[in-house]
């Protein structure tokens, strides 16, 4: 059986709670480090099996909360709304980074072989991961990225919808799990038209050179199919694209978690096989 063990890390501008599933075999192992997406979390319905599941295939599992989410370990609901007012994408992409910085250092020391760390991220976290793979601190050093329902693009709001938010400082978001009524600040729309270059997902497929499987449902409500084409369009160097058929944004998946559907399994199974292959 793994073990699962909590950790925190001073980010960059926030402190970040995670766990660490290690697997029983000891000594230092290949990691992967994973990235929620926009109102998910560490413990959001198929992330603690996902985390289980590669620890017992001998990998180290790390999982965490962006310090936008507004969320503690435990929580159900955003709890500290100012987090995720505050939130950006520059402002996770940092947080990526210094996590997988962190790996096998400060988090799970002993137990990681540094030389062997992929990156796996769902939706918005994909694009998070993305970036980071095609940043100069891992460029070269990841060594397998996988990205299940992934976006290609930031900037996902209507002319419509950034005009409201500049007159009132704010964007309404609503979670449809919870119910919570919840807003975005200004420093995301700032952040996406300042440094539209810095985040251009489709400029880091291109530029990312750890092996990469885009994993996306042909359902997919949230972030259309589309996007994952447009991704493995632009990629360089060994990438795949899989659609699973039948599959929504989170693979017919809801939390609280009530086991894996055919269509999550087919992403877990292809995500096994390529981190056998690559890590």
């Amino acid at each position: 059986m793994s073990e699962t063990v909590p950790f925190t890390l001073q980010g960059p501008t926030a402190l970040l709670h995670g766990l660490v599933d290690l697997p029983d075999e000891p000594g230092e192992r290949p990691a992967v480090v994973i990235c929620h997406g926009f109102k998910g979390f560490m413990e959001w319905a198929f992330f603690p099996s996902l985390a289980t599941l590669l620890a017992e295939r001998g990998y180290v599992a790390v999982r965490f909360n962006l310090s936008g989410t507004g969320m503690r370990p435990g929580d159900q609901l955003v709890t500290d709304p100012d987090a995720f007012r505050d939130n950006t994408y520059s402002r996770e992409l940092a947080e990526l980074l210094a996590v997988l910085d962190a790996t096998g250092g400060s988090i799970a020391p002993g137990r990681v072989d540094r030389g062997r760390v992929g990156l796996l991220g769902h939706s918005r976290g994909g694009g998070d991961a993305l970036l980071a793979a095609a940043s100069s601190a891992w460029r070269d050093r990841l060594r397998a990225l996988v990205t299940w329902a992934a976006i290609a693009d930031v900037d996902r709001f209507t002319p419509e919808q950034k005009a409201e938010w500049r007159r009132s400082g704010e964007l309404p978001v609503a979670n449809a799990r919870t119910g919570q009524q919840l807003a975005l600040g200004v420093g995301l729309l700032a952040d996406v038209e300042e440094r539209r270059a810095d985040l251009d997902l489709l400029a880091a497929a291109a530029a990312r050179l750890a092996p990469w499987p885009i994993v996306h449902g042909a359902e997919d409500e949230t972030v259309p199919v589309e996007e994952a084409h447009r991704l493995v369009g632009h990629a360089a160097g060994e990438a795949e694209l899989l659609v699973v058929p039948g599959a929504s944004h989170t693979f017919g998946s809801r939390h609280p978690f009530a086991g894996p559907t055919p269509q999550l399994i087919q992403a877990l199974n292809a995500t096994q096989a390529w981190l056998r292959e690559h890590l």
